[in-house]
């Protein structure tokens, strides 16, 4: 897709909001927040790619109740840190 970066990032942005439980929307729009603009396109790929699973998943993985995949390790890492931050 030949999408110009500025779609690419309301995009999503946006799929990080409307998620389907409001736990991942606070989450995901948070993370996208502060980390998005900072990505390259390599990250927004695997980005993109993680917002297709399926939230309760995610959930356990980024709550620390279930451990992620080994290819989504160091992204879902990096989401608890910034949803958990105190």
């Amino acid at each position: 897709m030949n999408e110009p970066r500025e779609h690419r990032l309301k995009r999503l942005s946006m799929r990080s909001m409307r998620r389907g439980i409001k736990e991942m929307d606070i989450i995901l729009s948070r993370y996208a927040e502060l980390r998005l603009d900072g990505f390259d396109d390599a990250m927004l790929d695997r980005y993109d790619a993680l917002l297709s699973e399926n939230d309760q998943d995610l959930y356990q993985w980024v709550s620390g109740q279930r451990p992620p995949p080994d290819n989504l390790r160091d992204m879902i890492s990096d989401i608890s840190e910034v949803a958990f931050q105190r």
